[in-house]
């Protein structure tokens, strides 16, 4: 059965491989047949893929991921699949074609998560720099230094580029490296309040924690997300020719977020909302965990696919496994079958059909976005 991940981050979306062509080339080496690829704020990038995939053996899927607010779940402050946020969805959208021209609705939702997350990240890299100068320590960054080392880090223009927390907390982590690891300690230490508790010799662990210290919810460099609501991430997806899909974190949480707590439950709850595939990043989560989500959506009618993420510096395969083994065969199988019917749905879209046999294979409320597309 050949092998599909349709849930991976490249650059510049933060991501374990520097560039473009060490995604695509750790592909093939791990005969990875299908690669979706799920970025967050800009899709520029994607024109480049196109490119280097190219006669490749490695067929592309696009998506796009979004966060959005679902008032209801928000009021009742219901987690769904933000640990930390109640009301707030990640929803992607599996199947895209960031190549057609956008709508004017498209092009407006895409402007808005563009502008909105960039306002953000240059608040957020001011209050962390006035944390450092408080502390006796000038880092000499701002936003757009940050943001040229990242393009030039993966060898893409600066303005495919929209900073992300964990390219703030790495800048920072690099600033510090200026310093002997002693000192170190000492800045982070007044920076905190309190002495580090990751390794200062260890880039990964400090990265990880000046983000959890001092750009989450609570802490000094704190600037709330603008996320979509759900109706407009939908139907930004819907206009992007894209199936929404729902990430589960499952046990890749401690408690288990209540809106998924329930795998049965979970389901209908995503019929409901027009939801009719899901996906679950395996190496998160434990084998009959998986298993059990897997037959309860695909008992409901969802297809459901897996990917890996790669959004941090751990170099973890591209090959889909649970953090105790590998996937079940029925698991596996599931996997490979709801990525085939995005394909498929790719496929018929690019031939001109819009999908409608996905949509159809869908029903519900992906009928009303369809019309919209129908005569573009």
């Amino acid at each position: 059965m050949p092998l599909t991940n349709t849930h991976v981050h490249i650059p510049p979306n933060f991501s374990a491989f520097a560039t473009v062509q060490e995604a695509i080339a750790a592909a093939k080496s791990q005969n990875v047949r299908v690669l979706g690829v799920s970025n967050f704020y800009d899709q520029h990038v994607y024109a480049l893929v196109r490119d280097l995939t190219e006669g490749s053996g490695v067929l592309m899927e696009y998506g796009v991921e979004v966060i959005a607010v679902v008032p209801d779940l928000e009021a009742s402050g219901i987690r769904i699949n933000d640990p930390a946020n109640p009301g707030r969805m990640y929803l992607t959208g599996k199947g895209i074609d960031p190549f057609r021209p956008l709508t004017p609705r498209a092009a407006e939702t895409a402007q808005k998560i563009r502008s909105g997350n960039d306002a953000r990240a240059r608040l957020m890299v001011e209050k962390v720099v006035s944390c450092f100068a408080e502390a006796g320590f000038e880092t000499g960054l701002d936003a757009d230094q940050i943001t040229s080392q990242v393009a030039e880090r993966a060898q893409v223009p600066v303005e495919w580029v929209s900073l992300q927390e964990r390219h703030i907390a790495q800048a920072f982590q690099e600033a510090l490296e200026q310093v002997p690891p002693d000192q170190r300690n000492a800045i982070l230490t007044r920076v905190y309040g309190s002495s580090p508790q990751a390794d200062v010799s260890d880039p990964v662990a400090v990265q990880a924690e000046i983000r959890s210290r001092l750009l989450k919810a609570g802490t000094p460099g704190f600037v709330p997300e603008v996320p979509l609501s759900f109706d407009d991430a939908y139907a930004y997806i819907l206009d992007m020719g894209g199936i929404p899909c729902y990430p589960i974190m499952a046990d890749g949480c401690d408690p288990a977020c209540p809106f998924e707590e329930s795998p049965a439950e979970l389901s209908q709850e995503l019929l409901k909302r027009g939801i009719h595939a899901a996906e679950l990043i395996p190496n998160r989560n434990h084998r009959d965990v998986v298993d059990t989500y897997v037959r309860a959506l695909t008992g409901a009618g969802l297809i459901v696919m897996a990917g890996t993420e790669n959004n941090t510096h751990n170099n973890l395969s591209l090959v889909p496994t649970c953090v105790d083994g590998e996937l079940s065969p029925y698991s596996k199988t599931a996997f490979y079958e709801g990525t085939c019917v995005v394909m498929a749905h790719v496929e018929r879209s690019l031939r001109g059909d819009c999908g409608n046999h996905m949509d159809r294979r869908l029903g519900g409320r992906m009928d009303e976005g369809t019309s919209t597309r129908g005569g573009q």
